[in-house]
């Protein structure tokens, strides 16, 4: 089983700079439990966001910084997500993101300015896209970096209705269109097909690999259903993940993709020299959590000493479903 941990970002103060994660487990010079340990894969899901006042570009500077740091420590894949219309998050433009990056500061991309890393989509909103630009983009990252492009795929709006409305210019797509605009694109993406007109260039056989995402069990049975990887946003979802992991495994037919069930969860993951700072760290995804459920920005705010002030205990209750979850070894493969 792989893993996609989204690593969460925290200051200490306004101008700090943003905490790097390290190696959940290794540390230091590793011993043979730790390394064994760590035939665990971990990645990245990174939402770029952004803190109160700062400019977009500097959130994505980070953002380039903390792929290359990720990859030094082992990590195996770095994924950008796709939200829309969301003050604090700077990922709306996911493949540019992943294949072309400007800043001031810092000019690249995040994979060029990485060498083993897989960088890809957690994910593409498929509705929100026609599937032939999206197969046309994927196919000219793999292009540029073949062998290091993932693609993954959600039905989700990335947003509200009226940003869903924006981006779809209409409500004739509502995600139950999403296994049809799957196999278009991956038609778009796999070898041509006698008499296909139409044909991504580049993109054309270029056999992106594709993940489906999903925090229910509909992308769960379609994911088994066409034999292809399954990833689970337990970051937000977090007490569906272990019947959507059961249904996955259950339902799982062989594909020239996978053999067996390929499945990655996303949590959320605070790091810290002492449980006492990582629950000060905390109070930022806290804050920002507050202010979602509360409709306002989610820029990144500073940690505070306590969070009694700011929630009431209805607040707090809603907010303890963002805690860390901890997982049964027995979703191991």
């Amino acid at each position: 089983m792989k893993h996609g941990f989204e690593t969460m970002r925290a200051q200490a103060d306004t101008a700090a700079e943003a905490i790097v994660p390290r190696s959940i487990w290794v540390t230091g010079e590793p011993t043979a439990v730790q390394t064994n340990r760590q035939s665990l894969a971990v990645s990245v899901l990174d939402l770029v966001p952004t803190r109160a006042g700062e400019p977009v570009d500097r959130a994505i500077a980070r953002s380039v910084e903390l792929a290359r740091r990720v990859e030094q420590l082992g990590y195996k894949r770095y994924w950008v997500a796709e939200h829309h219309s969301i003050q604090g998050l700077a990922c709306s433009a996911t493949p540019v993101l992943i294949g072309h990056i400007a800043a001031p500061v810092l000019i690249g991309h995040i994979a060029a300015a990485t060498e083993t890393i897989r960088v890809g989509s957690g994910g593409v909103m498929l509705p929100n896209h026609s599937p032939l630009v999206v197969a046309e983009q994927f196919g000219t990252l793999e292009a540029m970096y073949p062998g290091r492009i993932d693609l993954g795929l959600g039905r989700a709006p990335g947003g509200d209705f009226q940003t869903m409305r924006a981006l779809r210019r209409g409500l004739a797509q509502d995600g139950d269109d999403f296994p049809a605009l799957l196999e278009e694109l991956r038609t778009y993406l796999g070898p041509e097909r006698s008499g296909q007109v139409v044909k991504a260039i580049p993109g054309q056989n270029s056999n992106v690999p594709i993940t489906l995402l999903g925090s229910s069990d509909f992308s769960a049975q379609l994911a088994a259903t066409l034999g292809l990887p399954f990833a689970f946003a337990a970051h937000f979802a977090p007490d569906a993940l272990y019947a959507a992991a059961q249904l996955y495994r259950e339902l799982f037919r062989p594909s020239q993709v996978l053999e067996k069930p390929y499945l990655l969860v996303a949590v959320p993951v605070i790091a810290a020299e002492t449980e006492a700072v990582a629950r000060w760290l905390f109070t930022t995804p806290q804050q920002r959590f507050l202010q979602l459920i509360r409709g306002g920005p989610v820029e990144l705010l500073p940690p505070v000493d306590s969070m009694e002030f700011l929630w009431s205990d209805s607040y707090q209750r809603v907010s303890r479903i963002a805690a860390t979850i901890r997982l049964a070894p027995d979703l191991a493969s």
